[in-house]
């Protein structure tokens, strides 16, 4: 599978581009965890709608027979531990039934919190304006990890501003993405 990575440059009202391929094999245990989360996402979905919150994201962190599934929920007044213990339970017995994992897990139910992780591009559109560190699946100009100023989404890629410069940044290829809260004096 071959990624694309676009850099823009924009000067006044021009804009120059590099587009730079970034080869990605995708290994079947990525395929394998991309339809696990798929799967885990629907079971999990109808639970915490039914129970009046959003579900923001699922995150499975394979690490043997300790691994971990997060779901992270969202409420308009937020998320207390109450909340979170309800939809654990709830989501535990509907997971237990339809065993999605094979392997033994942790179940942890969570906020998405101040440094909340972005999933999704309406994510992002909702975060404009804010900023964000990224880290990629494969490196681009040499590097993963990137820091800088939501844009907005163009043709399913984040356009994030770093050092005055736009990078369009594919969704396929980001690996994890947070925000970073900003605290005033």
């Amino acid at each position: 599978m071959l990624g694309l990575f676009v850099r823009v440059f924009r000067v006044g009202q021009w804009a120059h581009f590099l587009f730079m391929a970034a080869e990605s094999a995708v290994s079947a245990k990525a395929a394998e965890f991309m339809a696990k989360a798929d799967t885990v996402s629907a079971l999990c979905q109808p639970v915490v709608a039914g129970l009046g919150f959003e579900l923001w994201g699922i995150e499975y962190v394979a690490q043997g027979q300790h691994s971990v599934l997060r779901v992270f929920i969202d409420h308009p007044e937020g998320i207390t531990v109450d909340h979170c213990a309800d939809v654990s339970r709830q989501l535990a017995a509907v997971l237990d039934v339809e065993d999605p994992i094979s392997t033994a897990y942790t179940l942890e139910v969570s906020s998405p919190g101040m440094d909340r992780p972005l999933f999704k591009a309406d994510h992002y559109e909702q975060f404009v304006g804010h900023w964000a560190n990224l880290k990629l699946r494969f490196p681009f100009e040499g590097k993963r990890r990137y820091k800088g100023v939501i844009q907005g989404i163009e043709d399913s890629a984040v356009v994030l501003l770093v050092d005055d410069h736009e990078l369009l940044l594919p969704l396929e290829q980001i690996d994890k993405a947070n925000i970073l809260p900003v605290f005033e004096d």
